[in-house]
């Protein structure tokens, strides 16, 4: 026989009072009836595409906010209206989510022609 392990929960005495009844209902221990209760559990694990594929938009996002800031500072530019037209852009992209590396060559060629230009460039500090 394989050596058995104990495992411990602490739960409240109508808890532990449920899990009696239904154990003597099935006519086995609570032990049993826990095991039995956790080997038809599903766990789920997020594949490793799928987390990186959430830390991509969690960056796409942090520029986002970057850009909406500095097009809320600056409302009177007329460079703002550009930067909020492209910001709608990558909304729709984000949203459809076609292709996270799309998006973000999109925020980056946005954020190297807010960078080049004389007017916003000295006043951005945009990270990537």
């Amino acid at each position: 026989m394989s050596e058995r392990r104990t495992a411990t929960a602490r739960v409240s005495a109508r808890e532990f009072a449920d899990w009696r009844a239904k154990a003597a209902a099935a006519g086995v221990p609570v032990s049993a009836l826990i095991r039995r209760a956790m080997a038809r559990t599903r766990t789920w694990t997020a594949p490793a595409a799928e987390v990186e594929r959430t830390r991509q938009i969690a960056r796409i996002g942090n520029n986002l906010n970057q850009i909406a800031r500095w097009a809320n500072t600056h409302k009177a530019a007329v460079e703002a209206v550009e930067v909020v037209a492209h910001l709608v852009a990558i909304e729709r992209a984000v949203a459809a989510l076609t292709s996270v590396q799309a998006v973000r060559l999109e925020i980056r060629a946005i954020l190297h022609r807010l960078r080049n230009q004389t007017t916003i460039g000295a006043r951005m500090k945009i990270l990537e």
